[in-house]
C-alpha cells in the first residue's frame, strides 16, 4: 500500500472509528469493562445509611466523632487487542474483507480505551507472534496502531490461537482486558490456552466472518484456493453433497468455537463482513454490564 493511500485510510478510520467511540461506545465501555478495584479517595463525617465497614477508627478517634473512607473506582485499565493477520482475513463477498473490518473494530476499541483514560497495545498473530506492541497511552500511540493494522504484512500465513493466548498470559503481567479478535479458522484445538488465559486476564472474543464462508452456492465447478496453505482444488458446488459436507463442516467448527468460550467463561460476538459491527459491539458491551 502507497504511504498516500495508506495516511488517506488511517484517516478515514481514525474519523469513523473516533466518532463511533465518543458519541456511541464511551459510557457502554466504561459500564462493561471496570476497573482493577476501588482506591482509597478521601474521609468524611459519617452519614446516616454508611456502612459502618467503612469507619475510619485513627480518625475517629482523634476527632471523637465517627468519620468514613470514601473510595473511588481505579479506571486505567490495560487493553490488549489480539489479532489475527492470518490469510485467511484477506477473503471477502461482500463489502469488505475481513481484515479491513478486524483494522475497524480494532480501531474503535483502541479510541474507546483511550477515550476512558486506558492503555492500548497489540498482539499480532499467525501461526507465531510476528509483532508485539506494549501498552501504552495517547492519539499518537493510537495512530501508530492503526497504521500497523492496516499495513502489517505477516511473515507467515496460517493460524494458531493457542500461540497468541500463550504469549498473552506470559507478556502481559498484570490483569488487562484483551479483545482475540479472528475469523477462529484454526485447525488446531485451543480450549486449554484460552481457558488458562482468561483465568489471569479478562478475554473478550470477536468473530469476523463472511457469509460466503457459511455455504456453498451451486454455481457448479469452482476452483477453490486456501489463503493459507495456498492448496488449490477443484469442487463441484452443483453436487448436494459437497454443499451438504461442506455445511456441515462449517457448523460443527462453529459449535465447537462456541463451547471453548462458554467453556472458558469468554464473552464472544460474532460479526459478519456485510454486518453493522456497531450493532454487535454495543450487544456485547451491554452483556457484561
Amino acid at each position: 500500500m502507497e504511504t498516500s493511500e495508506l495516511l488517506k485510510k488511517v484517516r478515514h478510520i481514525e474519523i469513523k472509528a473516533r466518532g463511533l467511540s465518543q458519541n456511541i461506545f464511551a459510557g457502554q465501555y466504561h459500564s462493561a469493562f471496570k476497573g482493577r478495584g476501588m482506591l482509597f479517595s478521601e474521609v468524611r463525617e459519617y452519614q446516616y445509611g454508611d456502612d459502618l465497614r467503612d469507619i475510619d477508627w485513627k480518625v475517629t478517634a482523634r476527632y471523637n466523632r465517627p468519620y468514613v473512607k470514601i473510595y473511588e473506582e481505579e479506571r486505567e485499565l490495560t487493553v490488549m487487542l489480539v489479532i489475527d493477520v492470518s490469510g485467511s482475513l484477506t477473503f471477502g463477498s461482500s463489502i469488505m474483507i475481513k481484515r479491513d473490518m478486524v483494522a475497524e473494530i480494532a480501531a474503535t476499541l483502541a479510541f474507546s480505551a483511550i477515550q476512558n483514560n486506558d492503555k492500548i497495545g497489540v498482539i499480532f498473530f499467525s501461526d507465531e507472534v510476528e509483532k508485539f506492541i506494549p501498552p501504552r497511552k495517547g492519539k499518537k500511540h493510537i495512530l501508530y496502531i492503526i497504521r500497523e493494522i492496516l499495513s502489517f504484512e505477516p511473515k507467515n500465513q496460517g493460524t494458531e490461537i493457542s500461540v497468541a493466548l500463550r504469549y498473552l498470559t506470559n507478556a502481559i503481567k498484570k490483569r488487562c482486558t484483551a479483545f482475540l479478535i479472528s475469523d477462529f479458522i484454526d485447525p488446531d484445538d485451543y480450549k486449554q490456552s484460552l481457558r488458562i488465559a482468561n483465568r489471569k486476564h479478562d478475554i473478550v472474543a470477536v468473530q469476523v466472518y463472511d457469509k460466503l464462508s457459511t455455504n456453498l452456492k451451486p454455481v457448479g465447478l469452482m476452483k477453490v484456493k486456501d489463503p493459507e496453505t495456498k492448496e488449490e482444488t477443484w469442487i463441484d458446488t452443483s453436487s448436494t453433497k459437497v454443499r451438504n459436507e461442506y455445511s456441515n463442516w462449517w457448523n460443527k467448527r462453529q459449535i465447537e468455537m462456541h463451547n471453548a468460550f462458554r467453556q472458558s467463561s469468554v464473552d464472544y460476538v460474532s460479526v459478519s463482513t456485510d454486518e453493522d459491527y456497531v450493532k454487535s459491539l454495543l450487544q456485547l458491551f451491554q452483556q457484561r454490564r
